[in-house]
């Protein structure tokens, strides 16, 4: 009998608003969220960072067990994700997570010399919460993992006896894989014949996240053609044949966002807050960040938002290109982003080669990245590859339609500009198919273009306005999933 409300662990090494680094958190702070409020029975497993222990302060005793690679005893807690209902179950062993830093890198920088263990830890334990050897009143129907900091856990049930409920592997980002040298088999306590091309071995090493893919029942990405593009060389960082033999049970599942934080009719950080019926404000919206960021207040010209890491991945040298290439054709730019120092100073550069035109802010800045995508014409996001991404929904959302290279998640979500999706009244986006500093650039002149005809601009502004992103959608596939899995 398929139970109505499976039991979900749901294990991350990170989960907003307790502690992030990256689009993982997100993820995993609003999926169980919408899953909960779905009426789904789900608990969030995650490590006890320091920061994670100063926001749960009010945390419970949950089980305990014995650590499996040092002498002693692993606590677990048991918490509420902050502003919710939702469980969480803290792995509170000090001395692998309390500590200054971040999650998986030194405050110096480098990644934690004991990662192996740290995240080996984390896996054990939520293997050992969906096994027989848990004897809480709480036992789980589905394990989900997320990321390689937990894909051991799938290997660590396959060879343990008794109870083995199904497991989900999550692939957020396919090129970070949890590769550790072949030493660390024996200390994770993994049987020797888990070591091989047919278990987790990888090239001669361990691989955290080929563990996952390997054992687990389930795999999902967070977008569908995400799921394609990693079964071909180009995008599968190795493991595309792994994924290819395992195509019948890989899917894309959309990500979504949390829009109450993003909704321009409510946005704390804007100074005039707006909706698809009153687009006059985002105009206010412009002229506002023009001024704040020292760019001439021209409410004619193009205003082409960025908010990004400063990374390759990202495309930033070729949105350094695209400026150089559009800045003398009249075109504004406003970035916010931080990554590379050499592309950073570039960035800077081009900036002072061209005040008035060009903003340049390196960091981060929560406000500053809501004030960009609401007072932005349009939003540029030239990602190489991209799992699913969150600007492009956000930009729709503020209708400063995006411009990216049709890949992944983009893919998934933009309508592009053509002549039929325009006539349909469907298009949302700009799209480009040649990953170049030409093909970017004709994209930002095709919405330019398109941006001197206001009536038309308006209709693909409020299409944009009027998709839905929200999280409901998501987590309706998810427990579909979960509900297919628990029969």
């Amino acid at each position: 009998m398929i139970p109505a409300s499976p039991k979900i662990l749901f294990a991350t090494s990170e989960a907003h608003p307790l502690i992030k680094t990256g689009g993982l958190a997100d993820v995993s702070g609003a999926l169980p969220a919408a899953l909960h409020a779905l009426g789904a029975d789900i608990k969030i497993l995650i490590p006890g960072y320091r920061q994670v222990l100063d926001k749960c302060r009010h945390a419970t005793p949950f089980a305990q067990l014995p650590n499996p690679f040092v002498p002693g005893t692993v606590d677990l807690l048991e918490a509420r994700l902050p502003d919710t209902s939702v469980p969480v179950l803290i792995v509170a062993y000090d001395a692998f997570f309390n500590r200054e830093g971040g999650p998986y890198q030194m405050a110096s920088g480098g990644d934690w010399p004991d990662n192996a263990l740290r995240f080996g830890l984390l896996s054990y334990v939520a293997a050992w919460l969906s096994s027989q050897y848990n004897t809480t009143a709480w036992q789980p129907d589905i394990l989900h993992c997320n990321d390689w900091q937990t894909g051991l856990a799938p290997a660590y049930l396959r060879f343990w006896p008794g109870r083995k409920p199904p497991s989900i592997m999550t692939i957020h980002n396919l090129a970070y894989q949890g590769i550790f040298g072949p030493d660390t088999v024996d200390m994770l306590h993994l049987p020797p014949e888990s070591f091989k091309m047919q278990g987790l071995e990888y090239y001669g090493n361990l691989s955290f996240l080929k563990a996952g893919i390997f054992y687990c029942d389930r795999i999902t990405t967070v977008s569908p053609t995400y799921a394609r593009e990693i079964q071909q060389e180009t995008l599968g960082f190795g493991m595309h044949g792994l994924l290819q033999e395992r195509r019948a049970v890989l899917s894309g599942i959309l990500n979504g966002i949390d829009t109450e934080a993003w909704d321009p009719r409510h946005d704390p950080h804007l100074p005039y807050r707006y909706d698809a019926k009153h687009l006059d404000a985002k105009t206010k919206n412009k002229t506002a960040l023009q001024q704040a960021l020292g760019l001439q207040v021209d409410a004619r010209a193009p205003l082409v938002g960025i908010v990004s890491r400063i990374t390759y991945q990202k495309g930033s040298d070729i949105a350094l290109a695209v400026m150089h290439d559009l800045v003398r054709e009249g075109v504004q730019f406003a970035l916010l982003g931080t990554g590379d120092k050499v592309v950073e100073l570039a960035f800077i550069e081009m900036a002072h080669a061209h005040p008035g035109r060009i903003s340049v802010t390196i960091g981060y800045e929560e406000g500053l990245s809501h004030r960009i995508e609401a007072g932005a014409d349009m939003f540029l996001m030239p990602s190489r590859y991209e799992p699913c991404g969150l600007n492009q929904m956000y930009s729709q959302r503020y209708g400063t339609p995006p411009i990216t290279y049709a890949t992944g998640g983009l893919l998934d979500t933009i309508m592009d500009a053509t002549p039929e999706n325009l006539g349909a009244g469907t298009a949302t986006g700009f799209l480009f198919t040649a990953m170049n500093r030409h093909a970017c650039a004709q994209a930002v002149r095709r919405a330019i273009a398109l941006y001197r005809e206001p009536q038309a601009w308006r209709r693909l502004q409020i299409a944009a306005l009027r998709r839905d992103f929200s999280w409901r959608k998501s987590a309706g596939e998810y427990l579909k999933l979960y509900r297919s899995l628990a029969a």
